[in-house]
């Protein structure tokens, strides 16, 4: 029997013994199966990719069970394992894993526990469905039930308005570019006569330069497919114009917003891309668009991300700008580009993520850096843990002698947008690298805020209900909050993570650390393509004429990387009246950076507001005083008012009674007589 049998099943099997056993099971035998479940597939998972590294393991087609078969729509459930699929098997089992064990931690305290680390595994379950598909069907199945455990996971503290809001904006706004998705798999499904993604990919290329009629108009075929499968991809990878909902997802628990940002849902959109590459290879305008998108969301989110307080929401933005970096890789051309930043991004950004919610779980759930402060000799594991990532993501290391994760997968998207031909990839260059001088200010921003400095905890209302909580009565707590401690501390001492959560710290840190290093040979530098063995588009020219770009292309990033830092260290460490100085200089710019460029709004009002209007048309002149009034309503008041002048007539009196008989007789007599 083949493992990926087990590992894909394995976490449907968990999440449904735990979800249906639930208290019954109790939460130590609810955790203790879904992330021994969990292990198991990452365990599996790690030797078929090194088997596609080392040239031992080969391409393989696994059926699970017949399908649909009705006329020519054909297929069947089977789950297909190649390079790519190997790569997203590691991530998302190795990441899924690690975030199962530090919620044995971080919600040691919450009562449904066991309803929790069901959804994570369901997630993981439709994750591993999605990737492993060898159709477009399979694939949307495995896109739709991600969509779904995001739902379930973001509005899990479903009695927290803000966490349910969030949770219905996340599936509302990817409903609309699932809607593209569904167009792109009915047009190719049109066009190709098959949802097959093989035969597909095979038959793409006979397709180029053909038309379609769609929307009263006739395009090109492959290019109205791919725009349309991409806008599915917007949705799922929260690219700019459908990226609203992912700051927001940050409500839901912390481990959720690390498996959702770092190895699942965000990356599902740069996997069906890169899969599908040699259908986007026949469409040079559906590349640009890409390559438009990817490197306009990229620079966006990077704004963003320098004015945020809320932790988390820093690190939200970041995965949105990282995202950009992978589209407009993909939109090159440099499909492995742009799955090697997707491999590394796993790591760091998982660790950032659980690392940021080591601080929350130490700062007594405040995630305002403003309260931060300090924090560096309070909990040094998890201090070294963040800066092991923020080295990775803000890309350092020296060239061609030793970087972390983000170095090589960075530097090389970099490097394949200067090297493609156009002026679109230029443009992507020069978004990535402003882009990357903004990452390294806000990720040094957030470590100078978080970790240095003097401790401000005690201007934080979580703190003081901490300090109110530990000392048992109110007066003291009240004390503390008029008059904080000599070390302005309010009495709180932050303390580290218990062991369950630092041990994934450990784990990921070392991936940020060495995956870059290790890696780089199989997904860039080895300029055939022996490791993707045609799993997606692969150009040699492009990988030549990466390594032939100037030596400047080569060191900018690292220029951009050294300049936000110092920018950061100035702004937050040695000077830090800067930054007001900077807002009382540059207010407008700052509050539309911080207002995230008013996106939300503008939702707000050209489709929220009037979306709510129609709504209450309907609802009032509609249903109420049209459906109700004239239907149920209507028929309910016609039957009242008759059972009164029944009751009228219905009197008790028996001479009432003889004349109405009377009455009746008459009329039926002369009734007989006139006929």
């Amino acid at each position: 029997m083949h493992p990926i049998l087990f590992i894909v099943f394995l976490p449907l099997l968990a999440a449904i013994i735990a979800g249906l056993g639930n208290r019954v099971l109790g939460n130590t035998v609810a955790k203790s199966l879904t992330t021994g479940a969990l292990f198991t597939s990452a365990a599996l998972s790690w030797p078929i990719f090194l088997g596609f590294i080392g040239g031992t393991q080969q391409a393989s087609v696994t059926p699970v069970l017949t399908w649909v078969h009705s006329g020519s729509f054909s297929f069947d459930w089977a789950l297909s394992v190649d390079a790519l699929t190997a790569v997203m098997l590691v991530v998302i089992t190795t990441v899924s894993a690690l975030v199962h064990l530090y919620s044995w931690g971080y919600m040691d305290e919450d009562p449904d526990q066991p309803r929790f680390f069901a959804y994570l595994s369901l997630f993981t379950f439709a994750m591993l469905m999605l990737v492993t598909a060898d159709n477009l069907v399979q694939m949307f199945f495995g896109w739709e039930g991600v969509g779904l455990a995001s739902y379930l996971l973001i509005g899990f503290w479903f009695k927290k308005p803000s966490a349910c809001a969030a949770a219905i904006k996340a599936f509302v706004v990817n409903r609309v570019g699932d809607l593209g998705f569904m167009l792109g798999i009915f047009g190719t499904y049109l066009v190709f006569g098959t949802v097959s993604i093989p035969e597909i990919l095979a038959a793409a290329p006979s397709m180029a330069g053909s038309t379609i009629g769609f929307l009263g108009q006739r395009w090109d075929t492959m290019t109205i497919l791919c725009v349309l499968l991409f806008i599915g991809a917007m949705g799922k990878s929260a690219q700019l114009g459908l990226h609203t909902w992912l700051p927001d997802a940050m409500e839901g628990p912390t481990p959720v917003s690390a498996l959702i940002h770092a190895a699942t849902m965000v990356t599902a959109g740069v996997f069906m891309v890169c899969r599908l590459s040699p259908m986007f290879e026949t469409s040079q305008t559906a590349m640009n668009v890409v390559t438009i998108v990817g490197a306009a969301t990229c620079l966006f989110a990077a704004t963003v991300g320098t004015c945020q307080w809320d932790i988390k929401r820093v690190i939200a933005y970041s995965t949105c700008s990282q995202l950009g970096y992978m589209f407009f890789a993909a939109g090159s051309g440099a499909y492995g580009a742009a799955m090697f930043h997707l491999f590394t991004h796993a790591f760091f950004k998982a660790l950032l993520f659980l690392g940021a919610g080591s601080v929350i779980h130490a700062m007594h759930h405040e995630q305002d850096m403003r309260f931060y402060g300090a924090l560096r000799k309070q909990i040094p594991l998890t201090f070294w843990a963040m800066m092991a990532g923020t080295l990775a993501i803000t890309g350092v290391g020296i060239v061609d002698v030793f970087g972390f994760a983000g170095f090589y997968s960075k530097d090389s998207i970099l490097e394949a947008a200067y090297a493609s031909s156009g002026a679109y990839g230029s443009m992507a260059f020069w978004c990535g690298i402003t882009a990357a001088l903004l990452t390294s200010f806000y990720s040094w921003r957030l470590m100078f805020l978080t970790f240095y400095g003097k401790a401000r905890w005690a201007q934080s209302e979580h703190i003081q209900h901490a300090v109110h909580d530990a000392h048992g009565h109110a007066d003291h707590a009240h004390e503390d909050h008029g008059q904080a401690h000599d070390d302005g501390t309010a009495g709180y001492h932050p303390h580290e993570s218990p062991l369950s959560m630092l041990i994934p710290l450990g784990v990921l840190s070392l991936g940020a650390i060495f995956a870059g290093f290790v890696f780089h040979h199989a997904f860039i530098s080895a300029g055939d393509g022996e490791f993707w063995k045609n799993s997606v588009a692969f150009s040699e020219h492009l990988i030549h004429a990466m390594h032939e770009v100037p030596l400047w292309v080569k060191w900018a990033p690292f220029a951009v990387m050294l300049t936000g830092f110092v920018i950061a260290w100035y702004a937050y460490i040695r000077n830090p009246k800067f930054p007001a100085l900077f807002v009382e200089q540059f207010g407008v710019l700052h509050q539309f950076f911080y207002n995230k460029w008013y996106f939300d709004e503008l939702y707000n009002f050209l489709f929220v507001r009037p979306a709510f209007w129609i709504g209450r048309v309907f609802w009032k002149a509609g249903d109420e005083s049209t459906i109700d009034r004239f239907g149920p309503d209507g028929a309910a008041w016609v039957v009242v008012q008759g059972t009164r002048v029944a009751q009228k007539v219905q009197s008790g009196y028996l001479y009432s009674y003889a004349l109405v008989m009377l009455l009746g007789l008459v009329g039926a007599i002369s009734w007989v007589m006139v006929r």
